[in-house]
């Protein structure tokens, strides 16, 4: 289990930010496994309360997730997620190349589940609306780095936008991709606005799994992302 308090970004009065790693669920699972709750004690960092999310990162997903450290500070930044106006990016390897170099992907999304394949988002014009911003940072072997900028933060929004709007999962997507090896999908850069003070944010490293799948950081760097 490794040590949350190695993965701080960010950290003042009010907010902690995270580099959460891929296979940490934010909420514990049913069968009782590790979570990010079993790690909320080591982050205290000398106040008695526990910081909280404010936010949600898929279990597979790396990269920054905001704390509250207190319940004021919970309350301010919740409402800053529901306005949509925290600035989001992530970043993504998809198992295709786009023929284009940018675009914007608008497809609503609804949650349907089955006995037999359980819960997943799709795309349906009764859905909620989200929007995606995505550019094309590289390619390698019919596989592409991709920037997603989400206007709107729906559950599942960049898988299934991956999915249905780019028409390529995301490496690694066990449920809107080919599932084969790690989920290559990461919270680049988080900052959330605060008023007069300065924004709570943070850029999180590129996993080690990018690189191995021939996607390094130098090329984030080189494209400004």
């Amino acid at each position: 289990m490794p040590l949350l308090t190695d993965h701080v970004l960010f950290i003042d009065g009010e907010a902690i930010i995270i580099d959460k790693p891929a296979g940490l669920p934010v909420d514990a699972p049913r069968d009782g496994s590790i979570s990010l709750e079993n790690h909320l004690a080591s982050l205290t960092f000398g106040f008695q309360r526990w910081p909280l999310p404010v936010h949600r990162l898929d279990r597979d997903t790396s990269g920054c997730l905001l704390l509250a450290r207190n319940p004021k500070a919970h309350k301010r930044f919740a409402a800053a997620f529901e306005a949509g106006t925290v600035e989001k990016r992530y970043v993504a390897v998809v198992d295709g190349v786009p023929a284009e170099k940018d675009g914007t992907i608008a497809l609503s999304l609804k949650k349907v589940s089955s006995e037999a394949k359980g819960w997943r988002m799709i795309a349906a014009k009764a859905g909620k609306p989200a929007v995606t911003y995505w550019r094309k940072i590289a390619e390698r072997g019919g596989r592409a780095l991709i920037a997603f900028t989400p206007e709107t933060g729906r559950t599942h929004q960049i898988r299934v936008h991956a999915e249905h709007g780019l028409g390529f999962g995301i490496v690694g997507d066990p449920v809107y991709g080919k599932g084969e090896g790690p989920m290559l999908l990461h919270s680049r850069f988080l900052s959330v606005p605060r008023g007069d003070k300065p924004p709570a944010q943070a850029v999180a490293p590129l996993p080690e799994t990018f690189a191995a799948a021939g996607f390094g950081a130098a090329l984030l760097e080189d494209a400004g992302v």
